[in-house]
């Protein structure tokens, strides 16, 4: 991998995300994971606590600070000094988990569109932020969506519209540290995704650096009639990967680690 890429590497601390190999159940296996991620060459753990997978449904802020509260204990006794981002929407999991474990990345698949007070109380935090592309935000009890407009056009130019809306939006609030991530599998088909990725150098004119989450989707194996679980479904991950960096992206969020930060020192 290139010189100066970072990777995001991937915990799941629930039953029903996607892909397995990533889903942990119980605090041993949470930390043999992060272990081992940081050992292959992770710089950032993002733990996530409930499912984005097609047809997830959002559990609620109550079950995902029940399954999210005991591994982030475990993050600030037993890995201190590493770096977390945290896979959530919601301004209260957001605030009670710097009360824990202190600064770490918001890593916000829906841009602030599903919690007004999201973005405020990030600006707040002075901490890093992902904003990604979705028009599909799931929704918090008691809490009504404030969508964020696309642009007009192909599906690059849609992206672009989206993203210079959320940096009007994220102005307003004091906003400036965030990450453009154009959500790969979000609402678009594997035709949508493959041309999202060969014209991801476009997205560059924002000024903000790129994660590409990648890893597994369906754009990597489904026209192949393979598995995410299927090892050609990981060397369709690395093929499109390395597409993604040589077209700008300087995050990579991945499922597999190992052989992965190969050549990027």
């Amino acid at each position: 991998m290139a010189p100066g890429i970072k990777i995001m590497g991937i915990v799941n601390i629930n039953s029903d995300s996607f892909f397995c190999g990533s889903r942990v159940a119980g605090e041993k296996e949470f930390c043999d994971r992060v272990e081992k991620l940081f050992a292959d060459g992770a710089d950032v753990v993002d733990i996530g606590a409930c499912s984005s997978r097609p047809g997830s449904e959002y559990p609620g802020v109550a079950e995902e600070w029940l399954r999210l509260e005991p591994m982030l204990m475990i993050v600030r006794e037993r890995f201190a000094g590493k770096r977390f981002s945290i896979d959530t929407f919601s301004s209260e999991i957001v605030r009670r988990a710097f009360c824990i474990i202190g600064p770490f990345i918001v890593n916000d698949i829906t841009s602030g569109q599903s919690d007004p007070d999201l973005l405020p109380l990030v600006a707040r935090l002075d901490l890093p932020y992902i904003a990604m592309h979705n028009q599909i935000p799931p929704a918090i009890e008691g809490i009504e969506i404030r969508r964020i407009a696309d642009g007009e056009g192909d599906i690059v130019a849609r992206v672009a519209g989206f993203f210079r809306n959320f940096e009007g939006r994220a102005a307003e609030t004091g906003l400036n540290d965030w990450i453009l991530d154009p959500g790969f599998g979000f609402g678009k088909d594997v035709d949508e995704n493959l041309e999202l990725l060969d014209r991801l150098d476009e997205l560059k004119v924002f000024g903000r650096e790129i994660l590409a989450g990648i890893s597994r989707k369906r754009m990597t194996y489904q026209r192949q009639g393979h598995k995410p679980e299927d090892d050609e479904t990981l060397a369709e991950t690395r093929r499109l990967q390395k597409i993604a960096v040589s077209k700008g992206a300087t995050w990579l969020r991945a499922h597999d680690v190992e052989g992965l930060a190969t050549g990027r020192k």
